[in-house]
């Protein structure tokens, strides 16, 4: 009896995206299946290119053909992607940017900077189109990060005549910074609205073209920046990077509650754990606990948001991060690998939110 599509996406109807709970058809996840005798092709369509249960799908997919249509049948699945977008109207400011997401800490000195650009890399080595902007107007890090101190950004004239900036490229990441205007020995001494104006003149004055996420490097604290960025773009979430110390839980706390003030109501992400343990290069199997255990965990816990990942203290990620080349580039190194596993758990939860939250939105602060 010959194979149709109609057997083919009743199958498929059977196979469920873990994450949201319902089946690959109803969630229009199924495209292009063609049927030649017992060869069939068809391609599922992923809500990010960094999906942690790709394989998983892939498997089911198969194994539900052969259950239920033909066990002989030869089984194609072309696994591919399109990033989901939360935003209520795409034809506002930047509105090419599909996700903007706030990386966030309550103290400075926890490696915010080195997690945001190796969670970037990584979303970009799986596929997606990523930007930065280092919004640490004060103490920029992003152009060390990546060796770009002496690169300047060039201007295009767009449409109706305003110029814009072009972001500095590097790794596949689109990149502003105020790094990239100043001298890199010079000081920023500038009080509250000067930085916020630097700010909305990168949201507003760059050419960010197609993104599917745009990462936002916050300062320390909760600041200025943090208002006026929740003020000028519609943000899908906030990613907190804490260390493990009492002192620094403490403050990322405050950091996470912040986004939660039911003036801001900027969903949470999750919890990033930097310097969770101390791992030694001759010795990887070992962990010490130097600055404590659990602290991001029980952050999390606390406030029901995902562990997104525990980076360790080691020594390649600072000496990467120095040296321009961060340490995701490095294919054969653990750290690399979890930073990768980060990059999945942050599209997965950025996924999550497009499919079960509230759009979003600018936030509108009354003074």
């Amino acid at each position: 009896m010959a194979i149709t599509k109609e057997d083919i996406l009743k199958a498929l109807s059977y196979v469920e995206e873990p994450d949201l709970g319902k089946d690959l058809v109803t969630l229009n996840m199924v495209e292009d299946v063609e049927i030649e005798g017992n060869k069939v092709s068809f391609k599922v369509i992923l809500t990010t290119p960094a999906c942690p249960m790709k394989d998983l799908i892939q498997n089911a997919c198969i194994r539900a053909i052969h259950t239920m249509v033909d066990k002989d049948a030869e089984v194609t699945v072309h696994m591919t992607s399109r990033v989901t977008s939360g935003r209520v109207d795409n034809s506002a400011v930047m509105n090419g940017v599909k996700n903007i997401i706030a990386v966030a800490s309550g103290k400075g000195g926890v490696g915010k900077s080195t997690v945001t650009t190796n969670l970037a890399i990584a979303l970009a080595q799986s596929g997606a189109r990523v930007g930065l902007i280092d919004a640490d107007i004060s103490g920029p890090s992003i152009p060390t990060m990546f060796a770009t101190e002496d690169e300047r950004p060039r201007m295009i004239q767009g449409d109706h005549g305003k110029n814009y900036i072009v972001p500095v490229e590097k790794y596949g990441i689109k990149m502003m910074s105020i790094g990239f205007l100043t001298p890199p020995d010079g000081a920023v001494i500038w009080r509250g609205p000067m930085a916020s104006s630097a700010l909305r003149q990168f949201i507003s004055d760059v050419d960010w073209g197609e993104l599917d996420y745009l990462l936002i490097d916050l300062p320390p604290g909760t600041s200025d920046i943090h208002l006026t960025m929740v003020q000028a773009l519609p943000v899908t979430g906030a990613v907190i990077v804490t260390t493990p110390q009492k002192v620094a839980l403490a403050d990322a706390m405050k950091g996470l509650q912040m986004f939660r003030q039911p003036q801001i109501n900027v969903p949470v992400l999750g919890v990033v754990e930097n310097m969770a343990y101390f791992t030694p290069a001759e010795l990887p199997e070992n962990k010490y606990y130097i600055f404590g255990e659990g602290g991001g965990e029980q952050l999390a816990q606390k406030y029901n948001v995902p562990l997104l990942g525990q980076v360790p203290l080691v020594q390649s990620i600072r000496e990467s991060g120095d040296a321009g080349a961060p340490v995701v580039l490095q294919n054969d190194s653990p750290a690399a690998g979890v930073f990768r596993e980060l990059a999945q758990s942050v599209a997965q939860q950025v996924s999550l939110r497009n499919a079960t939250m509230a759009k979003t939105q600018i936030v509108e602060i009354k003074s």
